[in-house]
């Protein structure tokens, strides 16, 4: 697709075909005396093979609402499913099994293990996956097939980030959640990880939701939902979507 070229109109969704969706969901920590009230009942979809972004300030409930749909936390109330299975009667168990087999994160910070090689960091995750590809394949998928036996401390910022979105796409996930994935790197640096993540969902169809304070991230997506105060504040499919190489901040 040419750069910022008009989406295609894409019919309004049937709720029923989401991968993921919550119903009236909340969540309240308790913070000494004061209850914090990080989401006021969140109703949200998220859509087969779609590019999703998650806008919003910090504080926004946004990084909570991505741990709850990765089953990383769990509601205070409200529903959470992934597909037909509810989340929110999931034991424990249930919820690492969940997490192993159907969701890929890629967080801030790379988490990579100093110790172990590129190649080394993405075998973790399929090691213990039924169907993943091969640690080689997934990094040339992020283009650093050329730097598998290199350690985290020889590679730059973007290329451990590149790293971590081969060990998250590697086990074949059916949805990537992405939590500012660009925010510990520079604007150039930034736009590569993004190239990345556009490939991912492009050429695997992989779900995909990246959670951002920076507004022009929104024009790669598909749909963008805002967060405010822990509501959403909107939820508008794009018009014209831009390329990763495009964009400006």
């Amino acid at each position: 697709m040419s750069p910022c070229q008009r989406a295609h109109p894409q019919p309004v969704p049937d709720p029923e075909t989401a991968v993921l969706r919550t119903e009236a969901v909340t969540k309240t920590y308790r913070m000494g005396d004061v209850d914090v009230h990080a989401l006021r009942g969140v109703d949200f979809a998220l859509y087969p093979s779609e590019f999703m972004v998650l806008l919003g300030m910090s504080g926004s409930g946004k990084s909570t609402l991505l741990n709850i749909l990765g089953g990383l936390d769990v509601p205070s109330s409200g529903r959470v499913f992934y597909r037909d299975w509810e989340l929110t009667e999931a034991s424990s168990r249930e919820l690492t099994r969940y997490r192993r087999e159907h969701v890929g994160f890629v967080f801030q910070f790379y988490n990579l293990i100093p110790s172990l090689t590129a190649e080394e960091n993405v075998a973790l995750v399929t090691d213990i996956s039924p169907d993943p590809l091969e640690p080689a394949e997934a990094l040339e998928l992020v283009g650093l097939g050329a730097r598998r036996n290199h350690f985290p401390s020889q590679l730059s910022g973007g290329e451990q980030q590149r790293v971590a979105i081969a060990r998250a796409v590697a086990k074949r996930p059916h949805v990537l959640l992405c939590d500012e994935p660009t925010g510990a790197l520079d604007f150039k640096t930034g736009i590569a990880v993004l190239e990345v993540i556009e490939r991912v969902n492009r050429e695997l169809g992989t779900t995909t939701a990246v959670i951002t304070h920076n507004a022009p991230v929104a024009k790669l997506a598909d749909r963008v939902v805002s967060l405010a105060d822990g509501a959403v504040l909107s939820d508008e499919r794009n018009e014209t979507k831009c390329e990763a190489r495009e964009l400006v901040w």
